[in-house]
């Protein structure tokens, strides 16, 4: 119940929601009950020998009170003074009028506790999602290297659907229908107390048996997120890759997977309902045998002639207890659907939960310019104990162009993610003018800087909202300045809507180069002092490469760029290239002192290009 706990403080303030609630809900609860004792007095009417006869008579209007006995002999005072005036058919009409407006009370009470309890749901539902959407965001990229995107997206979406149906749920039943049992068993110790005393026997006999049904319920529901997750992550990875799967003619083996996942999830759905169908029938059959008896027991008393149960308050008895087996019955099986919420539960609160690796410290300098250089001192790096970066050492000038080059997975994309603070090195210091970037918040630090990927990474958006990312609040004329530096001003116009047209899932719509122009139209109009380019042109055919090159040429003007390039003839002209080779820096220096030594890895990397 912990976890229960846990999930019910994201519908803060509840004291807003429970208050006018549980008023509503005593309310409806109450008039539900009055809507049974009056077959009371109309069964003594109906079936007395004379106008008195069996009838409770209250011949004076009684004191003011706020008690139970002041509704009571009022009732049965204005019954009274009906059957003296009109007879049993003026109080048939009296006591018919005080049912309609007890039934319309009792629903109308009813719908406005249902409306508050709904409002508390949808509150419930968006501090909760708003929430874990903000820890996924804030969390360190290192994070999702260990963990499936599907299954980040089955908590988020699923399990927090789940959780909030649960507590919802749950809260009617745990808090409404007990609250309906003991209100209903308090008339009926009032009507009965050897019945009553009768009927609880059977209580323990149920709750033993649901609770040995709910346990089983636990591991399936945990099964049942698992399964989830892999399907989510099937579908989102056949998605990301449908060319690739379409070019293999892998199509048959994705849909095979994910068919054998849905099965797997199928069939644990089906152990998951036959627990929990098992439980309303367990309850159904108690009650009935509940019923039974007191049919037996209490149609023993009345027909004996015993005063302490007449036929009217036997039939009210009967019709009172039916009410209290609905709400026990949803009781016994709200518990098997509570297990679902609490595993969904606990996937959330893990996510909500997880340790945030790289964050702001209390005291951290807020960075607003760029000043001298950026330093890197004696850094090492490691994904996982994999030695990444071993001791790397150099500077980064302002207004200069350092290049990184050298094989693939020597360390050159990793050194450009530790800069703007993706990750932290396991040793050694990066220096922003001086000042450990550990000390810096994060956000001060990255917005000195413009990032421009290898991969192109846009939104399913317009042109426009894709360039002004970084920058909500740019004007028209700012971003049509920036697409124009990017070389991207002429396809925009030639798109059927200009810059207001959509681009698709991830730029479907565009090719390599558009996309890549649109990069760096948005790093362009966030005009950063710092630039990053990591293989900014490496996927890029002959002419959009070109035209992607001129327009980076364009964006480093008076920058200070940090460059990392396979081909090598777009960093010849850098200040310095860093030539980086399984982690370490093994040759420093401008292109003619490089290609100068005929034994550097530079010159067998330029000398394999030219061929």
């Amino acid at each position: 119940m912990k976890v229960y706990f846990k999930i019910l403080a994201f519908a803060k303030p509840i004291e807003k929601f429970a208050i006018p609630y549980v008023i509503l809900t005593l309310l409806s609860i109450m008039f539900g009950l009055i809507n049974f004792t009056i077959l009371i007095p109309v069964v003594d009417l109906l079936f007395s020998t004379n106008n008195q006869d069996k009838l409770k008579i209250v011949t004076e209007m009684p004191h003011f009170s706020f008690t139970v006995k002041f509704i009571t002999e009022t009732f049965y005072y204005c019954m009274h003074l009906s059957v003296l005036h009109y007879g049993k058919i003026g109080a048939l009409m009296f006591v018919s009028i005080i049912l309609f407006v007890s039934v319309i009370l009792t629903n109308l009470f009813r719908y406005l506790s249902q409306i508050i309890l709904e409002d508390l749901r949808i509150h419930t539902l968006l501090n909760l999602r708003k929430t874990v959407f903000n820890k996924v965001m804030e969390l360190h990229l290192g994070f999702f290297s260990n963990e499936r995107k599907g299954d980040i997206m089955s908590k988020i979406s699923t399990d927090v659907q789940t959780v909030q149906s649960t507590i919802t749920n749950t809260l009617i039943t745990f808090f409404k229908e007990p609250m309906t049992v003991i209100i209903y068993f308090v008339a009926l110790f009032r009507l009965s107390v050897p019945l009553t005393l009768f009927t609880i026997f059977f209580i323990p006999i149920t709750g033993a048996i649901i609770a040995l049904i709910v346990k089983k319920l636990r591991a399936i529901a945990t099964d049942s997120a698992n399964s989830m997750s892999s399907m989510l992550s099937i579908l989102d990875e056949s998605l990301t890759a449908l060319r690739v799967v379409k070019a293999f003619n892998a199509t048959t083996y994705v849909q095979n997977k994910f068919h054998n996942e849905n099965i797997k999830f199928s069939i644990v759905n089906k152990k998951m309902v036959k627990k929990n169908e098992l439980a309303s029938p367990v309850s159904e059959i108690l009650g009935v045998c509940v019923v039974v008896g007191i049919l037996l027991y209490g149609g023993i008393i009345v027909l004996r002639g015993d005063n302490s149960l007449k036929a009217g308050e036997f039939i009210a008895y009967i019709a009172i207890f039916s009410q209290v087996l609905r709400p026990a019955k949803l009781i016994t099986s709200s518990f098997s659907a509570l297990v679902g919420g609490i595993i969904a539960g606990e996937r959330v609160l893990e996510l909500i939960n997880t340790k945030n690796e790289l964050v702001n410290k209390p005291d951290a300098l807020v960075i607003d310019t760029f000043k001298s250089e950026i330093e890197f001192k004696e850094v090492c790096f490691s994904y996982q104990q994999n030695l990444v970066l071993n001791n790397i050492s150099f500077k980064i000038p302002k207004g200069k162009t350092i290049a990184l080059i050298g094989p693939s997975g020597g360390g050159k994309s990793t050194i450009s993610d530790l800069i703007p603070r993706f990750y932290d090195p396991q040793s050694g210091q990066i220096l922003f003018d001086g000042i450990d970037i550990k000390d810096c918040t994060m956000e001060s630090l990255r917005e000195q800087m413009g990032i421009v990927n290898q991969e192109s990474l846009l939104f399913n958006d317009t042109i426009f909202n894709n360039i002004a990312f970084g920058k909500p609040n740019a004007t028209h004329e700012e971003v049509v300045h920036a697409a124009k530096v990017a070389n991207a001003h002429n396809f925009i116009m030639e798109s059927e809507n200009g810059y207001e047209s959509s681009i698709g899932d991830r730029g479907v719509k565009l090719s390599g180069g558009q996309k890549q122009r649109l990069n760096i139209a948005r790093a362009v109009l966030k005009n950063p002092p710092v630039l990053i380019l990591d293989e900014a042109t490496s996927a890029l055919d002959t002419e959009s490469e070109k035209l992607v090159q001129e327009a980076l040429f364009r964006l480093m003007e008076n920058r200070t760029t940090l460059v990392i390039a396979h081909r090598l003839s777009t960093i010849q002209n850098a200040d310095e290239i860093l030539v980086v080779d399984k982690g370490q820096l093994v040759e420093r220096g401008t292109h003619n002192e490089l290609i100068a030594n005929e034994k550097s890895v530079y010159y067998k990397l330029n000398s394999m290009q030219t061929l």
